[in-house]
This record gives structure tokens, sequence and C-alpha cells, in this order.
């Protein structure tokens, strides 16, 4: 499975090399709903795309990012306080005598602060790294979809609840933010040749145990290690993968933007790396008769599956 993406979060260069309209409204939409309370996960990074707002809406959407930021402060500078506190305690404790309550107290508080100084520093820094680009399961990312024929960038959540199915299945089925192509026309049958779209990554990051990574068995009581794996195309690339998307809408919560990324088997150097799965990568010149799919003839769409884009992956540890 793709547990985790780094996307691209350019809207000039979607607009420009993708020719994708950005639906200003639908970010307006995922920026109140988080306003309003709705725990939303959104990248650093595309907070940072209304970093120099030039309409209304954008400018509406800065507004709220600056709020939700300043909340954010002032929570982290909250337990940042608490947590120095805690640390003088123990501190002032151990002066006096040495004790397991205190040893064990000002080692929880320095590791508290060191954390809540990290996500301080990490709120206020106006440069990104790639870090900030990252996505997981349950965050947002910007999907092109199609609207009408025509191609638009909307923010939608990287794990896939379909339309008519309860909230709960997000829990219950927590492995929905990938589609395996071998059930396409099973758990996925509603969205596969109906609902496609985009993401548009340059790296993605799997978890692979430590002992298939370095082709060996586990030695007699090693227990199973996980790893974060970090594959790069290579030529570097951009990658539109294939994905699945569905408007979720409910009585009683917000409507829902999600999507899935196709996975299939993959190719020889991510396996060998020890992982089973692969994101595909369509080609540019498949686009529009991707994101247009004809339910009644899937076979074209397997067929763009297996037309792919084909870079050798290189990966290494992930940070």
């Amino acid at each position: 499975m793709c547990y985790s993406a780094q996307i691209r979060h350019d809207f000039a260069r979607f607009t420009r090399e993708y020719g994708a309209v950005i639906d200003l409204q639908a970010f307006v939409r995922l920026y109140w709903d988080r306003h309003e309370g709705a725990k939303a996960k959104i990248p650093k990074a595309m907070d940072a795309l209304f970093a120099h707002p030039q309409s209304d809406d954008e400018r509406a959407i800065k507004a709220m990012i600056d709020e939700h930021d300043r909340a954010q402060a002032a929570a982290l500078e909250q337990e940042l306080f608490k947590q120095r506190k805690r640390l003088a305690d123990a501190e002032r404790t151990l002066r006096t005598r040495t004790t397991k309550a205190a040893t064990e107290s000002r080692r929880i508080a320095t590791a508290k602060v060191a954390w809540a100084l990290g996500k301080l520093a990490d709120l206020r820094r106006t440069t990104l790294v790639d870090a900030d680009a990252r996505i997981f399961p349950g965050w947002y990312a910007p999907v092109i979809a199609s609207d009408g024929g025509r191609r638009v960038l909307r923010p939608m959540r990287y794990q896939c609840r379909p339309a008519g199915k309860p909230a709960g299945n997000d829990t219950r089925y927590p492995g929905t933010y990938n589609a395996r192509r071998d059930n396409l026309e099973g758990f996925w049958k509603g969205l596969f040749g109906a609902s496609h779209g985009l993401l548009v990554i340059n790296a993605f990051y799997e978890n692979v145990a430590r002992h298939a990574m370095e082709h060996r068995a586990l030695a007699p009581g090693e227990q199973e290690q996980n790893v974060v794996l970090e594959f790069r195309p290579r030529p570097t690339q951009d990658m539109l993968v294939a994905c699945l998307w569905s408007h979720w809408q409910g009585a009683d919560a917000p409507d829902l933007l999600s999507f899935a990324a196709i996975t299939d088997t993959p190719p020889p150097e991510v396996a060998a790396a020890g992982h089973d799965r692969c994101v595909i990568p369509i080609k540019p010149g498949n686009i529009d008769a991707w994101l247009n799919p004809d339910a009644a003839d899937l076979a074209a769409q397997y067929a763009i599956l297996d037309d792919r884009e084909r870079p050798y992956f290189e990966h290494r540890l992930a940070a």
C-alpha cells in the first residue's frame, strides 16, 4: 500500500502543465469546515498556496488559515508553559532527593518541551521543506478530476468513503486510501469507470519489513522490524497517479470529497525492496481518457492502467 506520498503543490504548474482550473469554492468549503471544528488534516504546503491571496475567496482562505495557526500556537504555548513548570518542579525535587517519579517526570517534560518547541518552529516557518508536502491517510491533497469535461483541481481526503456508504466505514475499512487493481470491480465497482482522478506526486513511501528489505529470513528470536522507504522516480519527474474519488453526502455531516490511489503489482525494484504493491502513474496523453471514463468500456480503462509510465523507482530509508 502507498501509505504516504509527497504531493505537487504549485497552483501555477497545475494550470500551466495540466490545464486544471482551480475550484476555489471547494477549497473555501474545506477551510470553512476546519474553521467550524472539522478535524481536517491539511499539509502546510497546501496552506502555502494561499500565502499571497489574489481574490476574495483566497483572502477568506488565508484569514481562516491565519486564525487556525494562531489557535494552534496558543495551544502549543500553553502546553509549553505546563511542561516547563513540570520540568522545573521535577528538577527542584531532584536537587534534594532522587525519586523515580521525579526522574520520570523530568524525562517526560523534557521530551514534551522539545516536541512543543519543534511544533511551534514548524508552525511559524515560512520556507517550505519536502516534509511539508507529505500526505498520510486522512490528510487532504489537491486532486485533478473532471467536471463536465473540464479538468478541475479540488481538495480531497486521502481515504475514500464511497457515496452511500456509512461514515463508520472509515474505521471499519481503514485501508481505503488505496484501491487494489484486482478489486476495482469488487469493492470499488461504484467508482471505477465513473469517478476517476489524478494525484500529482514526486515520491511515495512504503512500510516494509527490514528483513524483507535485506533479503533474509528472520533470525531465531528476532522480532519483525518495520522501516519506511522513500521511492522516487528516476529520472526525476512528476507522476500522475491514477485514483478513484467520491462525493459523499450525509444528513448530519459536511459533504466529503475523498479519494483512493489505485495500486498494482510492483515493478521489480520495488518488489526487491520488500514491498508488494505500487501506485500506477499514467501517461500524460491518457489524462482526458482517464478522467472521463466510459462505464460501458472498462477494458479501455484497464488499458490505460497497463499503458503506464514505467520509471525506475530508486529507494532509500525515509528521514
